[in-house]
């Protein structure tokens, strides 16, 4: 169990994501979708073996290819022509007593927003200044290997590594055996080198290669690889400092979702949504120190729209707070051995969106009144301004019933404990279609229910004759039904 030193930390964590040293040009991935044991490039239709934070554009699904990411409606990453997918595993705090606690990403609060990562693109052409590719239409990779526990000395082995932040700012290999007063910053650099043809291949990496010279990150790329993508490079901050009064051996104690204690199975995966015309400008145009550049080539979304761009889970288990085991089958595997998979897993069905992933409660029958979304709200000027009360006991019914009383036609519920009613909604503020939004903090007087978030609004309407369906759960079928037509599409070719 964690200390109330611990707890209150966890609640007081603050958003960031650290400014870049260098590069070429950054997409900042200000939030994340959800984490989710997904992996539309290894584990395709299917459960992932193990959770990973995902980020991007919510097009993201178990399966998916490069229009499905172009359709997305927002996206956790700041940049708006790139609404690609990036995810990396997902790291837990294994404590003394067997269980294992989720370690927050620098960015993660208790009011629903969440961390995300930095995606750097470098433009390192090599020896002989090659022309660097864009990304084509449906490319995909994956760096790192998940089942790796020891060091190797090759391009692939050195383009894993941590760093410990604070202090000295060590990088390691391996996860940091030493406590890191700024937390965590693991790191992946992807191959840059393409074999012009393929767009994935079997073990997700063959298409690609690391330089077969010079750096990892800026060699010369082999004749069997010929064409020089811009390179790829992942950061994501973990808040392991959190937990520093927690070590309970001479062990660094965190461990990645795939089981991994040692960091060298650190990896990540990459799947294509750039508009291709506006990357490959930016690829050829933005090299270092190039004036202005990348802003005169992208437009961005600001820090709020990427917060709102949330999936609701598909699978129904627990994969944050404390868990008795890793999610799926990944007992902790020290190596130095490769990891085995474990050969007898049950398998996890895919059960899609609930209610509670949703993030609403149905009360059409109970109350009469339906979900309508998670809209916008501002303290200087209220979203629903009717009538207001709040409270250490707030449910949705609690405030649902007093609207009611005030003979409003909507009801709102922020930040865990405030009830807002109203009778109209502006443009503006209303739930937007096919953004799931932030509306993520439990309500004060019931942990099942969720009553909004920072400046998000979860917004009840009073059904008005014909059928009270929460729009939410229409969302959920048309999401439904698309899945079950691609999946007699792809079964027949």
């Amino acid at each position: 169990m964690l200390s109330n030193a611990v707890n209150s930390l966890l609640l007081g964590l603050v958003a960031s994501l650290a400014a870049p040293v260098s590069g070429t040009f950054v997409i900042q991935c200000y939030s994340r979708l959800f984490d989710e044991r997904a992996d539309p490039v290894v584990d395709p239709g299917k459960a992932s073996n193990h959770v990973h934070a995902i980020a991007g554009g919510n097009g993201f699904n178990f399966t998916m290819n490069y229009d499905q990411a172009r359709a997305s409606k927002c996206s956790t990453c700041n940049v708006k022509e790139d609404l690609s997918n990036y995810w990396t595993p997902k790291m837990y705090f294994h404590a003394k007593n067997g269980s294992f606690i989720n370690v927050p990403i620098n960015g993660d609060t208790p009011g629903g927003d969440m961390g995300g990562q930095a995606i750097y693109y470098l433009t390192r052409s090599g020896p002989d200044n090659d022309k660097l590719v864009a990304f084509p239409p449906g490319f995909r990779m994956l760096a790192g290997d998940p089942n790796k526990r020891s060091y190797t000395s090759d391009f692939a082995g050195l383009a894993v590594s941590h760093k410990c932040i604070g202090n000295t700012n060590e990088q390691y290999s391996s996860l940091p055996p030493v406590k890191c007063p700024g937390g965590v910053r693991a790191q992946v650099t992807f191959p840059s080198c393409w074999d012009g043809v393929n767009l994935d291949s079997p073990d997700h990496k063959s298409h690609v290669v690391y330089p077969k010279d010079g750096n990892y990150d800026g060699g010369r790329c082999p004749a069997s690889h010929p064409k020089h993508l811009v390179t790829l490079f992942y950061e994501v901050y973990y808040s392991t400092q959190l937990f520093e009064s927690e070590w309970w051996s001479d062990k660094q104690p965190f461990v990645f979702s795939n089981g991994d204690p040692t960091g060298y199975g650190f990896h990540g995966d990459f799947v294509n949504g750039w508009d291709i015309p506006t990357l490959q400008r930016a690829v050829t145009d933005c090299v270092d120190g190039t004036p202005n550049c990348p802003s005169t080539h992208f437009t961005f979304h600001d820090q709020g729209e990427t917060q709102a761009c949330k999936l609701p889970s598909q699978i129904n288990e627990q994969v944050n707070g404390i868990l008795p085991a890793l999610p799926g089958c990944n007992p902790i595997t020290p190596g130095p051995a490769a990891a085995v998979p474990v050969s007898n897993c049950p398998v996890t069905k895919i059960t899609g969106p609930t209610a509670a992933s949703l993030g609403y409660t149905d009360l059409t029958k109970s109350k009469g009144w339906k979900y309508i979304g998670c809209g916008i709200d501002n303290a200087g000027s209220r979203t629903l301004n009717a009538a207001q009360t709040s409270g250490n006991s707030m449910t949705i019914e609690t405030c649902v019933d007093f609207c009611k009383s005030k003979g409003t036609k909507y009801a709102g519920l922020e930040y865990s404990g405030e009830c807002y009613c109203g009778n109209s909604i502006a443009a503006d503020r209303a739930p937007q279609a096919g953004v799931l939004g932030n509306c993520l903090m439990k309500c004060s007087g019931n942990a099942n229910e969720i009553c909004g978030g920072a400046a998000a609004i979860s917004l009840y309407q009073a059904c008005a004759g014909g059928a009270c369906t929460n729009s939410a759960k229409k969302r959920s079928r048309r999401l439904a039904a698309a899945e079950r037509v691609k999946a007699r599409i792809e079964g027949s070719i």
